[in-house]
């Protein structure tokens, strides 16, 4: 592998500015947040391009630019179809369907965060409570794989410690995200996505130049099938080669389908940090005006991860007589670090570049983890120790607190920016125990818990003029066990990365084709819904919630 590196000098001065500007916002943001309204919602009135950056940004990070582009470095073009489905579902219906009546029920009660939006809707604590403990146990794990990718691309490009870039990278993120709150991260979530979009059509439009063109290259691609053919492994398991989608009925098939598409496609819709995005709009029109500028960045943004990934076999089998995953020590969160660094080392022009697209993965992760700092810390802070404290205290009932009438008693604003400084030390412990090749899974474990979990009871509120708060209760413990159950004992790479299983029954055996393969999102999804419906008739039959 080229040792080209990066010039120091010019990343230095580059990083100065960039840093310098990212303080400005956080000053800015601290400025403009004198509520709790503020710190959670930036006062319902964000403008739309600046949303719809930073939903994309959010939405986007260096999960899906790293962890999804290097799989799809791995596997082939067949991730292609999530960028359909990430337009059409995480973008589309996400502020079509579900964004505009989460504005207007979420300005109607005053909810500030996803968990206090289910919770008022529901007139339930439980609820309110229970998925901000959910946030705050999965969360870490995406937030982890988020953090993870910027750093294998700082190590891989500077060379330096990677305890000290995976420290440096959370000390500066967290110290904008506590005392900004959402208005600088929303904002910092604009200039990062900006940097994000002009560095991955650069990479895309070189990367074809670099191959002979699109015909060319594309064609290329087609032609590893034949030499060197596809690996052993892979082929049994059904893939085809790298511009085919894997046979159908494959386990290879059944991981793109239920994980790949589904778990990450369908789970955007119960992101709770993306949901917030919809709360900070003034009106349903400023989430129209978002839809254009949101849709062509992730076009831009995953189009080229997912299409430059497959690509880069071409590159290092001409160059070196390996595929992607072979060259880069069989970790596929390595791919495309690797595969920048080796494109654009050893002139000015590519150092140049380099720089540039190492600061378009610092900013995907820092856009993405702010957000999910943000998320998980007033998850804490908010929805949990505001219950905590005033139940201490014996003053406010339960739904007292739910209403709010304890805010200024609780100070939840600054519990907020506590939480949001445990929650990274809590997610840095968790990266530093992630295996190889875990950034796509991690984001897939989380949508999908998310939306076993959630997006029942969520769509629910949505369109019920009487919501079944039992209903809801009951879709979200059972979305959420089916989820775990069939994710820790059932599902073969799951179970085997989170280990519980092989602790708990060593000498077991895995179930039979195609069900160790399955994702729990298509286990979870459909019996949380099943409990959901089954509750919404009863109380229809009963004549009430």
């Amino acid at each position: 592998m080229d040792d080209a590196g990066v010039n120091m000098a010019l990343f230095a001065v580059v990083a100065i500015i960039y840093l310098a500007i990212t303080i400005a916002l956080g000053v800015y943001g601290y400025r403009k947040t004198l509520r709790n309204e503020d710190f959670m919602v930036g006062g319902r009135k964000i403008n739309p391009v600046i949303l719809a950056l930073s939903y994309g940004a959010t939405f986007l990070s260096t999960a899906a630019i790293i962890g999804f582009g290097g799989v799809s470095g791995q596997l082939g073009m067949g991730t292609i179809w999530l960028v359909a489905l990430n337009i059409l579902v995480g973008l589309i219906v996400a502020f079509i369907v579900f964004g505009k009546r989460t504005r207007r029920i979420g300005k109607r009660l005053n909810a500030l965060t996803f968990p206090d939006f289910l919770g008022r809707s529901f007139n339930s604590p439980f609820i309110q409570l229970f998925s901000a403990g959910l946030i705050l146990v999965a969360m870490p794990i995406y937030s982890a794989a988020v953090l993870l990718g910027g750093v294998n691309f700082v190590v891989a490009s500077l060379g330096i410690n990677r305890d000290v870039a995976l420290l440096g990278l959370a000390v500066i993120v967290t110290i904008y995200v506590a005392y900004g709150g959402i208005i600088a991260v929303m904002y910092n979530d604009a200039l990062q996505g900006g940097i994000m979009f002009i560095g991955m059509l650069v990479l895309l439009a070189v990367t074809y130049y670099t191959l002979g063109g699109v015909v060319a290259a594309n064609q290329a691609l087609t032609d590893l099938a034949v030499d060197p053919g596809v690996p052993a492994g892979l082929a049994d398991a059904g893939m085809r080669g790298w511009t085919s989608f894997p046979e159908f009925g494959s386990p290879l098939w059944y991981t793109f389908v239920t994980t790949f598409i589904l778990g990450v496609g369908i789970g955007a819709l119960a992101q709770p940090q993306l949901a917030v995005r919809y709360m900070t709009a003034e009106s349903g029109r400023s989430l129209n005006r978002a839809l254009m500028v949101g849709g062509i960045f992730i076009l831009v943004i995953v189009g080229t991860a997912y299409t430059v990934g497959p690509l880069s076999n071409v590159y290092f089998y001409e160059n070196y007589g390996q595929t992607s995953f072979e060259y880069a020590g069989n970790n596929a969160d390595m791919i495309i670090p690797i595969f920048v660094n080796e494109l654009f080392g050893g002139h000015l022009l590519g150092e140049l570049f380099i720089v540039l697209f190492l600061l378009t993965l610092l900013c995907a992760a820092m856009s993405t983890l702010s957000s999910l700092l943000h998320t998980m810390g007033a998850s804490a802070g908010y929805d949990i120790w505001r219950h905590i404290r005033a139940n201490r205290s014996g003053d406010h009932t339960p739904d007292e607190v739910l209403f709010g009438k304890d805010r200024e008693l609780v100070k939840s604003m600054r519990a907020a920016r506590i939480g949001t400084m445990v929650m990274i030390v809590v997610t840095v412990i968790v990266t530093y125990y992630m295996p190889a090749n875990i950034i796509a899974r991690s984001t897939a474990i989380f949508m999908g818990l998310s939306a076993a979990a959630l997006l029942p009871a969520y769509t629910h509120v949505l369109f019920s003029s009487r919501p079944s708060t039992q209903g809801a209760k009951w879709s979200i413990i059972v979305g959420t066990l089916a989820w775990m159950i069939w994710g820790f004992f059932i599902h073969r790479t799951n179970a085997t990365q989170i280990g519980l299983r092989d602790w708990l029954f060593p000498n077991a055996t895995w179930p039979a084709e195609p069900w160790a393969v399955i994702d729990p999102l298509v286990i979870g999804l459909p019996l949380s819904t099943a409990v959901m419906l089954a509750f919404v008739l009863r109380d229809r039959r009963r004549g009430g919630p």
